[in-house]
């Protein structure tokens, strides 16, 4: 059994839901269940990307939900960033870019969680 489908749903649904981008559901999924490499998992999961944030950003869009100039402005800044870090993705090592990426996900993880009991004081 692929398990390509599921991964593809499961992280269009949390993009969709959380604006992750799927990412946080692509690279692992890739990873872990697909057999791909650190590197090869990031950079198909920027592909897949593409057709979500599309989507994702049309339904937000039509609730009323895009800043758009916000979103040009980031959009527009991240293109270096993107493409500083695929040169350091292709420098590291695999055991190195998974580390990082858990460590990031970690770091989200707590302040999301430092956030929600902030809000319920």
């Amino acid at each position: 059994m692929s398990w390509l489908p599921l991964v593809g749903l499961a992280a269009g649904l949390v993009a969709g839901m959380l604006g992750v981008g799927g990412g946080v559901l692509f690279v692992p999924g890739l990873v872990f269940l697909v057999g791909l490499t650190q590197q090869q998992a990031e950079a198909t999961s920027l592909l897949a990307i593409i057709p979500v944030a599309i989507v994702g950003t049309y339904q937000q869009d039509r609730y009323g939900n895009v800043r758009r100039r916000d979103a040009i402005l980031l959009g527009v800044l991240s293109l270096a960033g993107a493409a500083a870090g695929v040169a350091l993705a292709n420098v590291l090592s695999g055991a190195a870019l998974r580390d990082a990426f858990a460590a990031f996900l970690l770091l989200v993880a707590v302040q999301l969680v430092r956030r929600t009991l902030r809000e319920a004081r």
